[in-house]
Formats: structure tokens, sequence, C-alpha cells
């Protein structure tokens, strides 16, 4: 196979061609799917008629295996796979429309994520991501000495909890969320962490996730995460993901923060989901 890889224009994200991701993928593939990744920080695959669960499952194993995913009830028949649903009389709030970068809560994140598409509507529902490299790089340098060794609490508890966003309160939503005491829980990681594979610095993750600063008061860590997180999403940082049938969609959790959008209401969305594991090196 030759891949052909067009590049958005945008902040980040390219657009991938002459591969068809149900078949056999090789080695040397994979490492220009890799590379591609790294680069681009987000890829889209158009196209994919014959890409199925099992596929999606077996493209997840070779970009590094198979993430946990802790809140979300997986599709029947397996165990990796949840269903990303909104169906088309839902008036539940949209689900992740706040930016955030996927499961960064947990010791070992998550490298990156999948989405297949099943069911698109005709209009709507883009994906927003916001690339937290370029946004380092872009940040004030006067600034960058002051953030750049802080250490970031992250918690699941704001949306996850019982009493959080998708928890009791959370009535007629068609995803199989699954709320629970977990959630609490908190992990720490560097606010401005390097890329596991490249080295590039950036932000990770942003408020929300992020809960605190290890060792600074709320009325202190919270105005700077406010401040943070509107740099964070700027628009020059910002690239614009819309979906077609038949559409894979790649990203890595380290360098992008992604959020969901709406616009599609009467119509239903489903799309397959996996997570990929931290990188092991």
């Amino acid at each position: 196979m030759t891949l052909t890889i067009e590049p958005s224009g945008q902040a980040c994200g390219a657009r991938v061609g002459g591969i068809d991701l149900a078949g056999p993928l090789d080695p040397e593939t994979i490492g220009a799917i890799r590379a591609a990744w790294l680069e681009h920080h987000v890829l889209a695959f158009p196209a994919q008629r014959a890409m199925d669960d099992d596929a999606l499952e077996r493209f997840t194993l070779a970009m590094g295996g198979f993430g946990r995913d802790p809140f979300f009830a997986p599709i029947a028949g397996r165990k990796n796979i949840a269903a990303i649903l909104r169906e088309a009389d839902e008036t539940s709030p949209l689900f992740a429309e706040n930016w955030h970068s996927d499961w960064s809560f947990q010791a070992h994140p998550p490298a990156g994520t999948c989405l297949l598409a099943v069911d698109i509507p005709p209009r709507g529902g883009d994906t927003l991501f916001a690339n937290q490299h370029a946004a380092w790089d872009a940040f004030p340098e006067p600034r960058k000495a002051e953030v750049a060794d802080l250490i970031a609490v992250h918690s699941a508890k704001l949306a996850y909890a019982p009493d959080g966003t998708y928890g009791a309160k959370d009535a007629g939503r068609s995803m199989a969320i699954r709320p629970s005491e977990e959630a609490r829980a908190t992990q720490t990681h560097p606010l401005i962490a390097a890329h596991s594979e490249t080295g590039r610095r950036g932000f990770y993750s942003t408020l929300g996730y992020i809960v605190g600063i290890e060792g600074m008061v709320d009325a202190d860590a919270f105005p700077l995460l406010q401040e943070l997180a509107a740099w964070q999403a700027r628009d020059e940082f910002v690239y614009r993901q819309g979906w077609e049938p038949d559409m894979l969609v790649l990203w890595d959790n380290r360098s992008v923060l992604h959020r969901a959008t709406g616009g599609y209401e009467g119509h239903r969305r489903e799309l397959h989901r996996t997570t990929i594991a931290a990188f092991a090196g």
C-alpha cells in the first residue's frame, strides 16, 4: 500500500488515503501510520467501507493495544469497544462538549483514541482538536518559567462520580455511561508534559479533569487553570474535523485536546470507540 498524507492546513490534522484498514496491515504500513500520527496528531481515514468492529480492534492492537475505559459499558459482544451514541430524539446535554484529553486521570493514560463512524448525521457533529504542542510553543516566554514545572492533580469526579455531570442527575441519555465512586480518585501528572515518543513538550490535559495544582491552594490554582484553559483552546491552535460515513479518526491524547460539537438535532449519531494503551517504549 502507498499511503497518501494530505495535511489539513490547520493547527494539526491530516487526511490519509491509499489504505484499506479492514485488510492486513504489515509492520511497514503501521510504522508509516504511526509516523504520520506523531507528526499531525490527528489522522482521518475516509471511505473505510469494509471496516467493522473486528477490524477496529485489530487496528487498535496494531497501534499499541487496548487502554482501559473505566466509565463506559462496552457494546454487546465486545470488551474494548464503546458506542458514542446520541439518538435522534435525545434531549440530554451533549456528551463531551468540554475540552479534555481522554482519561488523563489514570496513572497511565491512553496514548490515543480511535472513533469509527457507524451512523453519521447529514450535518453537524464535528470534533474539534487543539494542538497542545503549538499552544506551549506560542505561550509567552516570561510565563513559561512560571508553569513549566507545575504538577497537575487530575480526577474524574466532576464528570463520572455519582454526583457528577454524568451521574445520577443525568437522565435520558442513550450512551451506556457507568458512574462510580472510583471517579473520586486523584492522579498527578506534569502540567507541561514531554510526549512519550517524541519528547516534545506541551500542555497536558486541561481544567475539568485537572482539579488542582500540587502545592497550590485552590484560590490560586483555579484562576491560573482558567487562564491556561482559555489559552490552550485559542482559535490558532484548533483543528475542526468533519465526519463522513465510513470514516475512522485517530488522535493522540498526549498532544491534543478535543471536544464534541452539536448541530445535528433530530438525527441519530453513533461512533464506535477504542482507546490505545499508553506507549510502553
